[in-house]
């Protein structure tokens, strides 16, 4: 019995042991299957097409340097023109310049096909990388083979699902600032907002200014501009799910855990960077016990370029440390490429070149393209040309000639009506055509063109300075840094409020292009002087923030007599219950010295001022409010009006112009002098001959 009961006892102890095996090993596969993680990125936000015999289109997608790329694969979803012969045309995919796949271009009537391709390890590079859709569809039968390429309808649509998938595993935080710098503004952490700047609950006036400098260098290198980064107190509750935090403040207003993790450190003639780990939270601490010196640290992070260099897990800040970025020069020649680019295929090809403007300022008169070029001489020289295109709106076009082809020039003026501000692109577009090629196979190779180092963009910019969101973030930010900026908050913060402050600076801190501009802020309870030289960002309700109680300051959208609710006026009409649940940013001039402007994001409650916030969080919201007002609310209706009068423009005189540019005026200088002398000296002929003729004169009558 008692050998029996031995022997049972081991076959279940041996059942338990196999069991617990099992777990275990479902506990492994479970935590490798969660280290690796998937992040896609579509193609393009809308579809594309591939017209024509021969076309292609390049994507671009990032991989993270702490990335460790497993496996790429292209989701591409298509649809080839139904008159497509498959067994002739196809389809290629190119990966940083090298091939790797092709197919034939499937013909249903389906709204698309997919086609799913892995792409080779090696050919992937941390960073950008550039995927080109190379088509050669074929519509044309077999007896109709010398039918005009005009009259085929070549065509390939390349939807806006098409994807890229990237299955990777995170390297390991090293500990340095520059490591969880890259971490905390990665696309993946970015887009599951997994990571957070944190400020003390009873935030004081540095420790804000510290936190939106800080902000604003994060915006800037954050690749996912539509995800804000957002800002918390220590209190909230949605900072325990963040994985990275950035905790800014003042040391006596840190947390007890924080202090201890920092140590005995003397802060009052320094600030302290340092990174440490809090609650198994990768935590970057910005303190000082000195306000100018904690804002300091705060605009050393916003100079992504020197962040980058730290390898350390701590930096100190003092008085001496220099952490401005250069500033920032708007060239008037612009190189459009380095070394020259070869363009190479036959029929349309074209290249594109990004150019980097500060967001105030706009392309003046006298803008011009100028292009050096060489192309082949086996052209059809009837039908090919030349295209430059601004923001993809053509500015002209050259026909290509015999005579010019080892050596061309092309300057084309920018228009006066194109109104580009900020950034903006310059595309160069070639037509190759070929004679007789409706009969003959295209090679890849020919025919070619090139577009030489010497080709530049003669730039002339002014300064947009009028008060609407068409021209935002103007008057916030001037030739890339902030301009005297005055941020006024209300009484009482809670989280919405900081929302609200994170949303505007993140999309003003994409804008900045240095650390080196000022931005101040203020209590409900600031003295109108402090605020008269300022450009002034008021953020709050008619209850908690005394500005909006101001005489003085006009809204275009009104509190009623009580401030609990937005009352109409002469663009919309607002119910008593609806105006109670509207946000509004209104743009306005300061009330307190003119050539100033006033933003305000206000609401009757906090998450109405919240919501308005949200539309200058991003370009993606920005492009929806126009004006100078704007009403919003929870269904997401947006109201954007125009209240100022569009005041007639009055026609420039030519000394007004003249004296805007500064060549020209040197011109006219040089041309009056030059008349001046040729007056004078004819003034000293005149008399010179008249002397002659009285001289004369006198000799006759004697």
């Amino acid at each position: 019995m008692n050998k029996r009961w031995i022997v049972i006892g081991m076959t279940c102890l041996s059942l338990l042991f196999v069991q617990l095996g099992q777990a275990s090993a479902a506990v492994a596969n479970g935590i490798q299957a969660a280290g690796q993680q998937m992040y896609e990125t579509v193609l393009s936000s809308t579809d594309t097409a591939l017209s024509g015999v021969m076309a292609s289109r390049q994507f671009y997608f990032q991989t993270e340097s702490y990335w460790n790329v497993r496996e790429v694969k292209i989701n591409l979803d298509y649809k080839a023109s139904p008159l497509t012969r498959d067994e002739q045309s196809s389809v290629t995919l190119v990966m940083n310049g090298t091939k790797f796949h092709s197919f034939r271009p499937a013909v249903s009537e389906a709204v698309k096909q997919r086609l799913t391709v892995t792409v080779p390890r090696e050919l992937i590079v941390k960073g950008s990388n550039t995927l080109t859709v190379e088509g050669y569809i074929v519509t044309n039968l077999e007896n109709q083979i010398c039918v005009p390429v005009e009259k085929r309808d070549n065509w390939l649509q390349l939807r806006q699902t098409s994807s890229v998938e990237v299955n990777y595993r995170n390297e390991a935080l090293t500990g340095s600032i520059n490591d969880f710098n890259r971490h905390f503004v990665g696309r993946d952490m970015v887009n599951a907002n997994l990571g957070a700047i944190a400020v003390p609950s009873k935030s004081q006036p540095a420790e804000l200014e510290a936190a939106v400098h800080a902000l604003s260098g994060f915006a800037k290198a954050n690749s996912l501009k539509g995800k804000a980064i957002p800002i918390h107190t220590w209190d909230t509750a949605a900072l325990r799910e963040k994985q990275t935090i950035v905790a800014i403040g003042l040391y006596d207003n840190l947390p007890t855990a924080l202090q201890s993790a920092i140590g005995n450190e003397d802060l009052s003639g320094t600030a302290l960077i340092r990174v440490i780990s809090m609650d198994r939270q990768p935590t970057l601490v910005v303190t000082s016990k000195n306000p100018d010196l904690l804002v300091k640290a705060g605009r050393l992070l916003a100079n992504q370029e020197m962040v980058g260099q730290l390898a350390g897990t701590s930096k100190r800040v003092d008085a001496n440390t220099n952490v401005d970025t250069p500033d920032v020069t708007v060239n008037r020649n612009v190189t459009l490429t380095e070394a020259g680019d070869r363009l190479t295929g036959w029929m349309h090809q074209e290249k594109t070149y990004f150019v980097s403007l500060p967001a105030n300022r706009s392309i003046a008169d006298a803008s011009k393209v100028s292009l050096d070029l060489r192309y082949a001489k086996n052209l059809d020289f009837h039908r090919s040309l030349v295209t430059v295109l601004i923001n993809n709106t053509p500015i002209g076009s050259k026909k290509l000639t015999s005579e010019m082809a080892n050596g061309d020039t092309f300057s084309l003026p920018i228009p006066k009506n194109l109104d580009v501000t900020g950034n903006f692109s310059v595309t160069v577009a070639f037509d190759l055509e070929l004679e007789n090629v409706t009969c003959v196979q295209p090679q890849d190779q020919m025919p070619w063109a090139y577009i030489t180092k010497d080709s530049l963009l003669q730039l002339n910019t002014k300064d947009k300075t009028d008060l609407l969101f068409n021209n935002y973030p103007n008057p916030f930010l001037r030739d890339g840094g902030y301009n005297q900026v005055a941020v006024v908050m209300p009484q009482v913060k809670d989280s919405y409020t900081y929302l609200a402050l994170s949303n505007l600076f993140n999309l003003l801190g994409q804008y900045a292009e240095g650390n080196t501009g000022d931005v101040k802020f203020y209590e409900d309870s600031a003295a109108a002087k402090v605020l008269q030289e300022r450009n002034i960002i008021a953020i709050g309700s008619y209850h908690n923030n005394k500005i909006f109680q101001d005489p003085k300051l006009k809204l275009y959208f009104q509190y009623d007599s009580k401030g609990d609710g937005f009352i109409s006026n002469e663009k919309m009409s607002i119910d008593t219950d609806y105006g109670k649940r509207m946000g509004t940013l209104q743009l306005l001039d300061s009330p307190y010295e003119p050539g100033h402007g006033l933003l305000a994001v206000t609401g009757a409650g906090s998450e109405y001022y919240y919501l308005a916030s949200k539309l200058l969080a991003s370009e993606s919201t920005k492009w929806k409010v126009y004006g100078d007002g704007v009403a919003t609310d929870k269904d997401g209706n947006i109201h954007a009006y125009r209240f100022k009068k569009q005041t007639e423009q009055e026609s420039k005189s030519v000394l007004d112009d003249v004296l805007e540019r500064g060549d020209v005026l040197g011109f006219m200088v040089a041309a009056v002098l030059v008349m001046l002398l040729v007056l004078v000296a004819l003034i000293l002929m005149i008399r010179k001959y008249r002397k002659k003729r009285g001289a004369g004169d006198e000799t006759e009558s004697k």
